[in-house]
């Protein structure tokens, strides 16, 4: 059983109930940051009380690093399943992008807690959460070492790679309301973009710099 499932594995006797909290504050995070999401009302969403959060996950900011770290194991392992089907260096950077895209469709609460925690310099990060992230990092790493021994990539920075990758695919997500809003201001377009067009933009991109093209 990978670990990803066992972190929202339900016990025979709990109803339920640890799975409910997940989603609850998954919400109340998104929403609200760390700093202002309330146990009150994760309790309240979750209809539990505060005990049986502390019963399943100890603490405030246990339960947080629980969220982040479920969505970062996810990507880890469809990126290790993606990538031990492709044979190229080109097809694992297209499977890097969908796993990140993939995983993050799956949890809309996912990128607004993670832009807070960027701007907030990772702040309520502890060191097992930043080394979940930092296996991703190794991972990209390792296919452009692959890629650039193979004579197909450029030697190009793998954090510069990650970044150009991660930042455009988890703002798509995030900004659905928002693309709403400034279509209805004049800008046609802006609502339209499906996610299979950014997912393959974002692989053209990724792909043209570590080819030497840009």
């Amino acid at each position: 059983m990978s670990k990803t499932k066992r972190l929202v594995k339900i016990a025979p006797d709990d109803s339920g109930s640890k799975a409910r909290i997940f989603r609850a504050a998954s919400a109340e995070f998104a929403a609200r940051g760390f700093a202002g999401g309330h146990v009150d009302r994760i309790a309240a969403a979750a209809g539990v009380n505060k005990a049986m959060i502390y019963y399943h996950f100890k603490s405030k900011a246990a339960l947080y690093r629980e969220i982040l770290r479920e969505m970062f194991e996810a990507v880890a392992a469809r990126l290790d399943e993606m990538s031990a089907r492709q044979r190229t260096p080109d097809g694992k950077i297209r499977a890097f992008v969908e796993a990140i895209a993939h995983e993050a469709e799956a949890r809309p609460h996912f990128p607004p807690i993670w832009f807070r925690e960027i701007a907030e310099g990772g702040a309520h990060l502890d060191p097992a959460t930043i080394a979940t992230v930092a296996g991703i990092v190794r991972r990209l790493a390792v296919i452009v070492r692959d890629g650039v021994a193979a004579g197909r990539f450029k030697p190009v920075d793998p954090l510069l790679v990650h970044g150009g990758i991660v930042a455009p695919v988890l703002l798509y997500y995030a900004t659905a309301g928002l693309r709403k809003r400034i279509a209805k201001a004049g800008v046609t377009g802006a609502d339209r973009f499906a996610s299979r067009d950014v997912i393959a933009h974002v692989q053209r991109v990724a792909l043209t710099t570590l080819h030497g093209r840009m």
